[in-house]
């Protein structure tokens, strides 16, 4: 089937006891015992498998062509049960890329366990330095983040792949922004796939959760279910019935995401009063050629510099009426933030730099309100 299709069925059915074509909410904690002390029908307390959670996992797995799929409370708590799994077998150093998203690097300064692991930093565009790094450690992991959050890097994902496997390095992959419409590290050799299903494959901005996806099963798949259900970090119902709600809009947002961003990115390019854009649909990206080659298309994010500094973000942003000025992405409003100033003093980007999540209002409308925020701030620069 397409991806359409799966994004649509995968992990549902007809309610068999009613005919209802949208699957009912299980909040029950517990479930009956047949007669005989067994659960035939498969279900025994809810933090360790639930109806919802199931259909979730299922079509998620699908999604991403992988085995299986483990349901999370966040993207979070998927991005840290992953880390921790592989290195049972995989316990040497942790090779991350320069721009990674804030809250994994928070994850590794802030508590006991990310501080207790081997971490380096390298240019993922740089090839010869993921050998070394890979080379001179015990091997590990090698953390891919592409496109990247804030700077919207590209890394070419087979390349860092191949390179991984023959130093003996796990490799995961956060596809939170590309989503397994846009791309798909499992044909790239990727172990593991991870996302925050807060953004996209939720995609209203009303549910809070994580999974992590395993091309092969294994003890890494062991270990990550049973961090889901003995330190109980997994989906609710609820929130599980959400995300398999968003997953089947998934491939149409994110055709409309994609082809609205495109046209905002030319946009911004051209405006005076924008330094530079970061967007890989734009031939001026330094990852334009790679994200073309393991991309279906260029995703919603865009983050861009205006001339100045953090005053003039910032006053841009304020200016913004459409836009609401938000932490978070993949919902169907289009969100504005400054970034160095949420991440504070330890962020890697500009104070010039404004984030936007490209939502599925109108394109014209966006470009309109953009074009006024920035002509306000065009007599200070």
């Amino acid at each position: 089937m397409q991806i359409e299709t799966i994004a649509v069925h995968s992990g549902r059915q007809v309610d068999p006891a009613t005919g209802a074509v949208s699957a009912p909410i299980h909040l029950a904690t517990t479930f009956e015992r047949d007669a005989d002390g067994g659960f035939s029908r498969g279900f025994e307390y809810s933090r360790d498998d639930n109806p919802n959670r199931r259909s979730l996992e299922t079509c998620l797995a699908a999604l991403e062509g992988g085995e299986a799929a483990v349901a999370y409370s966040s993207g979070m708590a998927a991005i840290s049960a992953s880390i921790e799994a592989l290195r049972l077998h995989r316990p040497g150093r942790l090779v991350l890329p320069q721009d990674i998203y804030f809250g994994v690097r928070s994850f590794l300064t802030d508590t006991a366990f990310g501080r207790s692991l081997e971490t380096i930093v390298v240019d993922m565009a740089d090839q010869a330095a993921i050998e070394t790094a890979c080379r001179e450690g015990e091997p590990g992991i090698v953390w891919i983040e592409t496109p990247s959050n804030p700077l919207v890097s590209i890394v070419d994902v087979a390349a860092v792949t191949a390179i991984a496997k023959a130093a003996g390095f796990a490799t995961v992959a956060d596809n939170t922004w590309a989503t397994p419409i846009l791309q798909r590290p499992f044909e790239q050799g990727v172990d593991v796939i991870v996302h925050s299903l807060t953004k996209y494959i939720g995609g209203h901005s009303d549910v809070m959760a994580g999974a992590a996806i395993v091309r092969v099963g294994g003890p890494h798949l062991d270990e990550l279910r049973a961090i889901q259900r003995h330190r109980g970090v997994l989906a609710s119902a609820f929130d599980s019935w959400l995300a398999l709600r968003g997953i089947a809009t998934l491939p149409a947002r994110m055709r409309v995401h994609s082809a609205t961003a495109l046209v905002v990115a030319r946009f911004l390019e051209d405006h005076p009063a924008v330094a530079k854009v970061h967007y890989p649909g734009l031939p001026s990206h330094p990852g334009h050629a790679v994200a073309s080659r393991q991309m279906h298309d260029f995703g919603g994010m865009i983050s861009f510099e205006v001339q100045g500094g953090r005053d003039e973000a910032m006053a841009v942003a304020a200016a913004l009426t459409i836009f609401t000025r938000a932490t978070s992405l993949g919902g169907n409003h289009s969100l504005v933030e400054h970034r160095a100033s949420v991440e504070g003093p330890a962020t890697t980007a500009p104070e010039s730099l404004l984030r936007v999540s490209i939502g599925l209002e109108h394109g014209d409308d966006l470009i309109a309100d953009l074009d006024q925020a920035l002509r306000s701030i065009g007599s200070s620069v």
